[in-house]
């Protein structure tokens, strides 16, 4: 043992004392590199914690912008599953004849997306589950929401956070909504049988709603057939289809009334035979959509027996009643394929925008006031 002890002093001894700054100059810089360096880069994606390096962080980021210039590609980032519905991502071109998109929903790739879609409703209110690095000067974020002003949380925070918007109301960036679109050549169309006169299917039963105060007027004045949870009468959607095909009128009534908000409660019927009665936005607002001879709206009668009274009439006229589909010799109803068609949407938008300087300086104001 004392030998060896001896041993080491000697070899220290003779070490080259000119080296030790040097030495400890380099165990210091280490040290700082170190304490003070990012190790890793921490990406939520999907509800999980993936730890990228940033040498594979960067090199994941390069090998698409690579791949995406040499074919010319817009990347569309989805920050959240809408939903948290997962759909086939390379179908832009198939479904909607959108080309030239790369839609992802890889967090890597956040460094060099040309837009990042942002789903209202997955948002938390302090904002902390956004992306927290800084937003490259080329990058777009979306605001993506479908629920009306009352149904939507207010969010402080994103006031004049986005770029874009993507919504129902037609003044949005990037408006989506069902629609009718000019057949290719006129089309017969065959009335569904009919065994119901008035049908309400309805999911949120809310008292406090003007269409559930509608309905209970209307109701003491006209016989209506109710369908859904809040009647345990629940229906699939083969039920659905032919339980609204049987009626003559179909209660379209919206869950609240703010401009534009006219949803698949009106397409639904129209596309499955039935005429609706629409309570929502104002007359003026439905045509400019649809033909004004398609539709019964609450707001022409005085009173809700007014409104029972000509469904009543319509039951008996049989020539009249079957006027209210005329529009389906030249037009059909155009769906939309949520959500894959609302990302395909983003890219076709992006990519024709991508080179203008765009922001929505006070969305709250535009939205909820």
């Amino acid at each position: 043992m004392t030998k060896s002890v001896a041993t080491t002093q000697s070899t220290w001894v003779n070490f080259p004392q000119f080296l030790l700054p040097s030495i400890l100059c380099i165990v210091v810089f280490g040290v700082i590199l170190w304490t003070y360096s990012p190790k890793f880069t921490s990406i939520n994606f999907h509800k999980q914690q993936l730890c990228v390096t940033p040498e594979k962080y960067h090199s994941a980021a390069k090998t698409v912008v690579a791949q995406n210039e040499d074919q010319n590609e817009t990347i569309i980032l989805i920050w959240f599953w809408i939903f948290g519905e997962h759909f086939d991502l390379q179908s832009c071109s198939s479904l909607f004849g959108i080309e030239g998109c790369h839609i992802t929903a890889d967090r890597k790739l956040y460094s060099v997306a040309h837009g990042v879609l942002i789903h209202h409703r997955d948002i938390r209110m302090d904002l902390s589950n956004l992306p927290q690095e800084p937003r490259p000067s080329f990058q777009k974020w979306v605001w993506m929401n479908f629920e009306s002003p009352s149904n939507t949380p207010r969010i402080v925070g994103i006031k004049d956070l986005f770029n874009v918007t993507m919504n129902y109301r037609k003044d949005a960036n990037i408006p989506v909504h069902e629609s009718l679109v000019l057949t290719e050549k006129p089309e017969p169309f065959q009335i569904p049988q009919k065994s119901l006169l008035v049908c309400w299917i309805v999911s949120n039963w809310n008292p406090e709603h003007e269409r559930v105060k509608y309905y209970n007027k209307l109701k003491d004045y006209i016989h209506i057939e109710v369908f859904g949870r809040p009647f345990n009468k629940p229906l699939n959607n083969t039920e659905y289809r032919t339980t609204m095909s049987s009626c003559k009128f179909y209660l379209s009534f919206e869950n609240s009334m703010h401009t534009d908000y006219i949803t698949e409660k009106l397409y639904k019927p129209l596309m499955l035979g039935t005429v609706p009665v629409v309570l929502g936005p104002l007359r003026k607002d439905y045509e400019k959509i649809i033909p004004r001879g398609a539709f019964i709206h609450v707001q022409d009668f005085s009173s809700a027996k007014d409104l029972a009274d000509r469904l009543h009439a319509l039951d008996h006229n049989k020539e009249e009643y079957e006027s209210y589909f005329t529009w389906r010799k030249n037009f059909k109803v155009k769906g939309v394929n949520f959500p894959m068609e609302h990302v395909c949407r983003a890219c076709d938008y992006i990519r024709k925008h991508h080179k203008d300087y765009e922001s929505f300086p006070d969305l709250t104001s535009w939205y909820w006031d």
